[in-house]
């Protein structure tokens, strides 16, 4: 499946999950926890419960979330309690990992289009986060700036009318993400052409991620984001 790049001028980017693994980040959290207290726990049950705390009502901004979210999780795994471990958990996904492909096709696409990040994290951690992505972007949106989440139309819109300051159209845009509830389905509705990265391939369920009510065909489905560079490449 070939992207031609002439197509597009800009790539908007989920960070969170198609970037970065935060997945890895909070199971190693969890898991250090666990191991300290003597439990054995399944990492993709966990996952599971904290796509469920994310979905609530009560869910505030992520990672400062994680505080919450751990509570819910502690109590169903029997993990301790308290202000101390939640701390933990919102420090060990914000120091996630980027994927192993991400740097350098991240590097390859900058050559191609200019690269704008879309995250649902608070800019404090989505600095650290372009750290590790060896700041790639050429503009980046947060929740603090749109003053709200995805799948929220308002903070694509929000993106699009800064973007059209620099001439840029909604033709122009490729908006690349692994979560179809926060992104595929909601670029889809918007007019939007998008790029599905499978992160969890080969994998059931939809693991931290909030599952979607409904599936949405992507325009582009690749199951790396090197696939996708190797596309453009080609």
């Amino acid at each position: 499946m070939q992207v031609a790049p002439a197509n597009f001028k800009v790539l908007t980017f989920d960070v969170v999950g198609t970037l970065i693994d935060f997945e890895t980040g909070l199971t190693n959290g969890l898991k250090a926890i666990a191991e300290e207290s003597g439990v054995d726990l399944d990492g993709e049950a966990a996952l599971a419960l904290y796509g469920e705390c994310r979905r609530d009502d009560q869910a505030g901004k992520f990672p400062d979330d994680l505080a919450r979210c751990y509570q819910i999780i502690a109590a169903r795994f029997g993990l301790p309690e308290g202000e101390a471990e939640g701390a933990r958990m919102v420090e060990a996904v914000a120091a996630s990992p980027a994927f192993p492909d991400s740097v350098a096709a991240l590097r390859t696409l900058g050559k191609h289009f200019r690269l704008v990040a879309m995250t649902n994290a608070q800019r404090w951690a989505f600095e650290r986060f372009s750290t590790a992505l060896a700041d790639p972007f050429w503009k980046a949106f947060t929740t603090d700036d749109t003053g709200t989440e995805k799948p929220d139309p308002a903070f694509f819109e929000h993106v699009f009318s800064d973007l059209s300051g620099d001439g840029i159209t909604r033709a122009d845009i490729l908006h690349v993400a692994q979560s179809q509830y926060h992104d595929i389905g909601i670029s889809r509705r918007l007019g939007i052409t998008n790029c599905w990265i499978e992160r969890r391939h080969g994998r059931a369920g939809y693991g931290g991620t909030i599952a979607p009510e409904s599936f949405t065909e992507p325009d582009f489905h690749f199951t790396s984001l090197a696939a996708l560079a190797e596309a453009v490449e080609a």
